[in-house]
């Protein structure tokens, strides 16, 4: 038996972005940079590990519009166009550099990624999914779900049919695309009230997970703190981040990614190059990020020198193993003062990996290589490889609480976002009301009531008042947030009146197209 466990979790998620009104949208970037930094350098280091017969074992879970987007023939067609762009640009960097041989490096290795991206985007027939389930299928991957727009439940609760929703309709979606029943489910926002397991565990849900406090503030409090899941009172089993492992990813200070030998994220050649040189490669007037970056992170100041991949290649592997020694002496020390091993979660916003830290999926892949074939300590395993050794554990309530600023739902209910709860609240009441007067509809007003689910969940997203929070965007997320309401009023009082127009109601039904299955009698 090792002397702990370590299950790494990876959550993947997006808002729904798909503008089919305009040819380029500039918030589809956010879909299209995901992929070719994040997604697709994930599904490479797989490929890798599985082509050299080595076995790893970790959790990813999948918003359902992330899923979506994977899927939409839209965004593949539009996000092909997006990896054309690059790759010229790419090319046109290669020429561009030619008399510097540190900068031509890089351009040549950036026109080569480019390319690979999309050699491996068109294997997968042009669908990420298809890559995670295939991993899935080999028992390599563990693949759970979130709630159906990422709605973050704490602040929906006064409506319990829309967290009912959240949860329903996102197993559904997951059902869809990987023809069984999600093992576990990721909370929004890691945002836990008690209660809410109950509508897990009417799915069929054996897992979910929580912040540090909301499982050392239990009640009872947890004998093995958080290295051990507890179980509610409906039978859920909640696991809770570890503080320790995700402090050396995650800390702005102490963090692996803040290494200066890592590439540098905010020097990008679409601000750096001259506008008339770049416009070229840019559909819309404004600088932006290319993705193509050729400095180091090298201090805090101003001063930047060119990165070097064979650096930050090795730095990669040293911190992948000093973050193995370190959960090495962490459990020696813990199964020392438990009667089985510890459970070491470590969580993730999957984005982390090759976005914001370029070097993530290589650190990954190190990692998941040193504990096959290094080192006899740990195990990884999932949730559910967990909970098939320990069926039986502590009976407790996890406390109401969430991650981000604070802990207790202050990233999503302040100043600046506090203004959408009311709104929400009064269309999951309309929602209800019409699901309860209608609950056979048939013909256009059965696809009124569908589509007006859909702006209810998309209105519900909690990516909209983080935005606002945040203060980047503000605009565009309080745009979203007033147009799904405004469509979802509309739709009501035109069931109401008896007069639904038709045109309209299609045309919106065809750019918000998210569960195409989906059932509004959710909602009685």
């Amino acid at each position: 038996m090792p002397a702990g466990y370590l299950s790494l979790v990876l959550h993947a998620h997006l808002p729904f972005l798909r503008h089919r009104e305009k040819k380029y949208f500039l918030q589809e970037r956010w879909f299209f940079e995901a992929l070719t930094e994040c997604y697709i350098p994930l599904i490479k280091m797989m490929d890798q590990l599985d082509g050299d017969g080595l076995f790893f074992r970790f959790t990813l879970s999948i918003s359902p519009p992330l899923l979506h987007m994977f899927k939409d023939p839209l965004l593949s067609e539009r996000y092909l166009g997006y990896l054309l762009n690059l790759q010229k640009l790419a090319e046109e960097e290669v020429k561009r550099t030619k008399g510097d041989q540190t900068f031509n490096r890089l351009a040549r290795m950036y026109r080569d990624r480019f390319q690979e991206t999309e050699i491996i985007y068109e294997y997968y027939d042009r669908d990420p999914a298809m890559a995670f389930k295939r991993f899935k299928d080999a028992g390599k991957l563990e693949l759970i779900t979130s709630g159906a727009t990422h709605g973050y439940l704490p602040l929906l609760a006064e409506q319990p049919q829309a967290v009912k929703a959240q949860i329903k309709y996102a197993v559904e979606c997951y059902r869809e695309a990987f023809g069984e029943t999600p093992p576990g489910f990721w909370l929004p926002e890691c945002g836990y009230y008690p209660g809410v397991d109950q509508y897990l565990a009417d799915e069929g849900i054996k897992y979910f997970f929580v912040d540090s406090h909301g499982l050392l503030f239990a009640r009872p409090q947890p004998r093995f703190g958080t290295y051990a899941p507890i179980t509610t009172s409906r039978g859920v089993n909640a696991f809770a981040r570890d503080e320790e492992t995700s402090k050396q990813v995650w800390s702005a200070e102490e963090g692996y990614p803040g290494d200066f030998d890592y590439r540098e994220y905010y020097r990008d050649i679409g601000y750096d190059l001259e506008w008339n040189y770049i416009k070229n490669y840019i559909p819309h007037h404004d600088k932006t990020h290319t993705g193509i970056k050729y400095y180091r992170i090298t201090g805090k100041g101003q001063y930047k020198e060119p990165y070097n991949p064979d650096w930050a290649r090795e730095k990669a592997a040293i911190h992948a193993g000093n973050f193995i020694f370190n959960r090495s002496l962490q459990a020696k020390h813990l199964i020392g003062h438990m009667e089985r091993p510890p459970m070491m979660i470590a969580p993730y916003d999957a984005e982390l990996f090759g976005h914001w830290w370029y070097e993530g999926p290589q650190w990954l892949e190190y990692l998941l290589r040193k504990v096959a074939c290094d080192q006899e300590d740990l195990a990884m395993i999932t949730p559910s490889d967990y909970l098939d050794l320990f069926a039986d554990n502590q009976p407790a309530e996890p406390c109401q609480s969430s991650w981000g600023n604070e802990g207790y739902s202050a990233v999503w209910l302040e100043s600046s976002n506090d203004w959408i709860y009311r709104h929400l609240h009064r269309a999951a009441r309309m929602m209800s009301e019409m699901a309860n007067a209608l609950p056979n509809a048939r013909g256009i007003k059965k696809r009124a009531l569908e589509q007006a689910a859909r702006e209810l969940l998309l209105a519900q997203s909690s990516d909209w008042a983080f935005i606002m929070k945040t203060g980047t965007l503000v605009d565009y997320a309080r745009e979203r947030t007033n147009k799904h309401l405004e469509r979802f009023n509309r739709i009501y009082q035109s069931l109401a009146s008896g007069k639904i127009d038709k045109r309209w109601l299609f045309e919106i039904a065809a750019e918000d197209n998210i569960f195409p299955r989906i059932d509004y009698r959710v909602y009685q």
